[in-house]
Formats: C-alpha cells, sequence, structure tokens
C-alpha cells in the first residue's frame, strides 16, 4: 500500500484506535505493583503513542504530500523498471515513462492529454534532475501537427516533490480544465523540484564551487525542452511559476533573466534567498550575490526587462504580505506587476489551490505560441 493511499491511513486511525480501546481496557489489570504490570503500562503507552503520531503524520502527509512514496520518506532511490525512449532528437532529455490525466478519455493523449516522466540534463550545469512534462491534448492532434506551444517551468517549494505538483496541487489537470473551457491557450508545463541537488536548498542560486542551480534552470532546462518538444526558444515563449522557495525562483528567473522568460508567477514566494542549516553557505562571502538573490534589491538596482510579474499573499495566514506589497511598488516600467491577495490563507496547498486557476490564465495570457 502506497504512503499516500487511503488504506494506509485507514489502518493507521484503526490500529491508534484500537490500541486506545486496548489501553483502557487492560490498564486495571496492569494497575498492580512489580516489574511486568509496569512493563506492560509503559508498553501500551509506548505503542498507542506511536500509533497516534503516526496516523497524523500519515494524514498531513496525505494533505500536503511532503512524500510521495515509501521511498521517498526513507531516502531510497526508486527503480522505476521502465523503458527507456531513446529516439527522440534530444541528448539532454530522456523520456522514462508516460501517464495519462484523470478527465474524461484522459487515456488518449489527443484528448486528455499526456504527463512525461523525464530525465533532463544540463551541459553548462552539469546537474541531472528526473521532472514531468504536461503536454496538452492539442499536442496530440493531427491540426497543430506544426504547431509550437508555449511552456512555463513550474517549481514546488522545499523540500517538495515533484509528484505534489500533479496529486497535490493538480496543475496538469487545471491547465487542461482551463484551456478546455477556453479561458487560457494551451500550454506545455514543465514540473520538478528546485531541489536538483538533493538534499541541499540551492535557493536557485549558481553557489561557488557547488552546485550551479540557477544556471540549469535559465539555461539548460529551456534547452533540453526546446530541443525534444515542439516550444519556441524566445523569451515570449516561456515563463516561469512556483509556490514558496519555488515562487522565490520563479520571480528571480524572471528578473534576473528577461531575454529566457518573459513572465514569473510567484505563489506565496518570499523575496530573499534564504540562509539556514539547509542551504548551506550559498554566497561564501561574496556581497554582491548575496544583493543579487534579493529581488527587492534588485528590482531598484539591477536593469528592467520587459518582464510581467504575478504575485500573491492574504492578509491574514501568510507572512510575506509585506514583501509583496513592497515588491508591487518596486516594479517600474517597462516592467509589469500583478497579484492576487486574498483575504485568508496560509501557506498550504489549500491556499494554493484557490490561486492556481486564475495564476495560469494570467501566465498563458502572457506568453506565445510563436
Amino acid at each position: 500500500m502506497g504512503l499516500t493511499s487511503n488504506k494506509v491511513l485507514v489502518s493507521a486511525v484503526a490500529l491508534a484506535v484500537v490500541l486506545f480501546l486496548a489501553t483502557v481496557w487492560l490498564w486495571p489489570r496492569l494497575a498492580r505493583r512489580g516489574w511486568r504490570p509496569v512493563v506492560g503500562r509503559v508498553g501500551l503507552l509506548l505503542v498507542t503513542q506511536v500509533t497516534l503520531f503516526a496516523a497524523v503524520g500519515l494524514a498531513a502527509n496525505r494533505s500536503f504530500l511532503f512524500y510521495g512514496s515509501w521511498a521517498d520518506l526513507f531516502g531510497q532511490e526508486q527503480d522505476m523498471g521502465v523503458v527507456v525512449d531513446h529516439a527522440a532528437g534530444s541528448k539532454h532529455l530522456r523520456v522514462l515513462g508516460t501517464q495519462g490525466l484523470d478527465v474524461p478519455g484522459g487515456g488518449r493523449p489527443s484528448v486528455g492529454g499526456q504527463i512525461q516522466k523525464v530525465m533532463v540534463a544540463g551541459d553548462r550545469s552539469g546537474i541531472v534532475s528526473p521532472a514531468y512534462v504536461y503536454l496538452p491534448p492539442e499536442y496530440f492532434q493531427p491540426q497543430y501537427a506544426k504547431r509550437t506551444f508555449p511552456a512555463s517551468v513550474v517549481l514546488t517549494g522545499y523540500p517538495g516533490t515533484a509528484e505534489n505538483l500533479i496529486k497535490g496541487l493538480n496543475y496538469p489537470k487545471t491547465a487542461y480544465l482551463q484551456a478546455k473551457a477556453g479561458r487560457m491557450q494551451p500550454m506545455i508545463l514543465v514540473m520538478l523540484r528546485p531541489t536538483v541537488a538533493p538534499p541541499r536548498d540551492t535557493e536557485c542560486v549558481d553557489v561557488p564551487g557547488g552546485p550551479q542551480t540557477e544556471t540549469f534552470f535559465a539555461q539548460d532546462l529551456p534547452k533540453a525542452v526546446s530541443e525534444r518538444y515542439r516550444v519556441g526558444k524566445r523569451a515570449r515563449n516561456w515563463g516561469f511559476m512556483g509556490n514558496s522557495t519555488g515562487g522565490y525562483c520563479a520571480l528571480k528567473m524572471a528578473l534576473h533573466h528577461p531575454d529566457r522568460f518573459t513572465a514569473g508567477a510567484g505563489f506565496s514566494a518570499y523575496y530573499r534567498a534564504a540562509e539556514d542549516v539547509t542551504t548551506g553557505d550559498l554566497f561564501h562571502g561574496d556581497d554582491a550575490l548575496r544583493k543579487r538573490g534579493d529581488l527587492l534589491w534588485s528590482l531598484e538596482h539591477r536593469p528592467r526587462g520587459e518582464t510581467s510579474f504575478l504575485v500573491t499573499s492574504s492578509k491574514r495566514g501568510e507572512s510575506n504580505l509585506k514583501g509583496t506589497r513592497q515588491f508591487i511598488k518596486k516594479v517600474k516600467s517597462p516592467a509589469t506587476v500583478s497579484s492576487i491577495i486574498l483575504d485568508s490563507g496560509g501557506h498550504n496547498f489549500n491556499t494554493w489551490n484557490r490561486e492556481l486557476p486564475p495564476g495560469l490564465i494570467w501566465m498563458g495570457g502572457r506568453l506565445s505560441a510563436n
């Protein structure tokens, strides 16, 4: 049974309830003196508490999808056991497997689109990372055979998994539904986590002497995708979006690379690179690099491109409201900025699912297929 399955959660809850009832029932028998009753009481309490915490943890994980599988939870590599597609024209991107969408006719790519699990290898950065690519139904339809499509990179927060973008935030299905309703143009989504040098949180920084994460996202990833799929290579063909750490990265990429990305959307983003035990020393004493990682500083001190930004927050529940308002004020022409400010909403999947549909529509309206 999978880590996020209903059976696992129900079994854990049922076991916790049974052990609680057993503790209540057996307690009078274990109230006597002696080492055996004492061990029995301690054992019952310990097992019941562990089971209870496991049930709560499984429920929280199922809601927020911190871990997608048992192997992910225990830090083990997961052997996919799938056929590798080498036939498609790019040495920088390999297709590892495919899956349909949970929509009517989702088993047929020309009806429901397709999600492809891929492996991306960066020439410049040397980083190799798994990702998922959502291709809309039109990509497989004969009348669109010679058409290129706009694309957006989509990042999770830290330490999320790329599966969160499919299972928890439903990016492919939401894009499918919005395009089907005519609210946005069909768009390719390139979905992955920002942790491309696990377990380190590199904050999408080119770390001196370390992982060249910014180079991977700004140069290697668009190049690999454009080689493999019908996606243009100009800035107007590409956007970048994400939540939390992924939102910071999205705004940063669009801000620092207007020649690569014409739009950046940050859901619950923060505006300065984190520096803590998960990141290690990102800047190695280089104050210029540290300032560059501060988006509010960059808006004032770096050249501005014709970039569109979308930022989100809420009046109650988000800690980034002040920074979001500062970001909005600092964006100057020729750049433009839009925002979604909810009355209330925390830093969680429920909030992002409320912002995602209008966010995808916004992104689709700023990208060009040609």
